[in-house]
């Protein structure tokens, strides 16, 4: 159970470290919570045994750059949106672009 706990820990502190370095970094909690989580438990589990220590010191150690990196992220960033006049004079050039080709169209009658 004990080496279970340390690879479930492993796992997802590291799935955390890599989420929060990507665009998708708000995502990056829900391992870092496992992760510590897992390595409670991992630390519980084997208390009466001093080598299964550094693997779960490591654990919460890349926990904790997860976090701090998540959360500074969260913190110091800002989403801006573009200048969207651009975009909009673009639609309106496309859509009477269609305008114009579909009046050019000739549709014979169809009988149902």
């Amino acid at each position: 159970m004990k080496k279970l706990f340390l690879i479930f820990g492993f796992i997802t502190a590291i799935l955390a470290l890599i989420l929060a370095v990507t665009p998708l970094f708000n995502i990056a909690f829900i391992p870092a919570i496992a992760a510590l989580v897992f390595g409670l438990l991992a630390l519980f589990t084997s208390k009466d045994k001093q080598h299964f220590k550094k693997p779960i010191q490591l654990i919460f150690l890349m926990t904790i750059i997860a976090l701090a990196l998540t959360t500074y992220k969260a913190v110091f960033s800002t989403s801006e949106v573009g200048n969207t006049d651009k975009m909009e004079e673009k639609e309106e050039q496309l859509e009477e672009e269609s305008i114009e080709e579909l009046d050019g169209l000739e549709i014979d009658d169809i009988d149902m």
